[in-house]
């Protein structure tokens, strides 16, 4: 588009082309009035007077065409310009959206990193911490051993344990109810009287054992004294199991 310098509009070469063709028009115009034997006595002074009358309609036409045309050219390239403007706000909007989502992406995958090194670190600190717990109570089951009292229900006590560590099936009930019957709770009872005894193999302890059942049925870790009432309870249970699949299915002399 032309601007205006000094307050005048630059002539395009359109314009220039026009402007010169009407010139030409008229100075034609006026050389064909003026040529001798062109016109007649009388016809030459009417064709002087309306010569300038048709150059400046045909001038005026010229400039309404030119400020026409000028109209249209500002009027594209205001379009051109404003239809830039627009691609280049779109583009730049695009960008931001595509800058923000990337944005938006790697907030979230530091978050969901940082939250899963936080769960690891959790789940860490729990398993270390439940390892030293274990590790706390087998210290202290080692350096403190249960103790039991030295009467009948420590005796139970104590061979229930070694029972359920061998697998032996058995209860605190099956145990007191046959030792009751057998020897009162006596762990020195014995049986001097029966077939048994008169075999030369009396019955001994708290569940009046012989001293081959005894020694057949005797577990590991218990004493190897017959009248050691842990070691009877246990290797009585141990024969009963073997026998009739548990001390609680005894009911009398077995």
């Amino acid at each position: 588009m032309s601007e205006p310098r000094n307050g005048l509009r630059r002539l395009t070469r359109t314009h220039k082309y026009s402007i010169g063709g009407v010139a030409a028009v008229g100075a034609a115009a006026v050389a064909f009035s003026l040529v001798p034997g062109n016109a007649t006595a009388e016809s030459a002074p009417q064709s002087v007077d309306t010569a300038p009358v048709a150059l400046a309609s045909q001038v005026k036409d010229v400039r309404a065409g030119l400020d026409l045309q000028q109209t249209h050219a500002d009027q594209a390239a205001k379009a051109a310009k404003a239809a830039a403007a627009k691609a280049k706000a779109a583009a730049k909007a695009k960008a931001a959206a595509k800058a923000k989502a990337a944005k938006a992406a790697e907030v979230k995958r530091q978050a969901e990193a940082a939250a899963k090194a936080k769960a690891a670190e959790k789940a860490a600190a729990a398993k270390a911490k439940a390892k030293r717990t274990a590790e706390t109570a087998a210290s202290r089951s080692t350096a403190r051993p249960t103790l039991y009292a030295n009467n009948l229900n420590g005796w139970i006590n104590h061979a229930l344990a070694i029972m359920k560590a061998h697998g032996i099936p058995g209860t605190y009930n099956g145990l007191y109810r046959n030792t009751m019957r057998e020897s009162s709770g006596n762990p020195m009872a014995i049986n001097n009287w029966d077939i048994n005894a008169q075999n030369g193999i009396p019955s001994k302890g708290l569940l009046q054992t012989i001293q081959p059942t005894f020694d057949a049925y005797h577990v590991v870790g218990t004493s190897n004294n017959i009248y050691d009432p842990v070691a009877n309870l246990v290797a009585a249970a141990n024969y009963a199991a073997d026998k009739y699949g548990s001390i609680d299915n005894v009911n009398s002399a077995y």
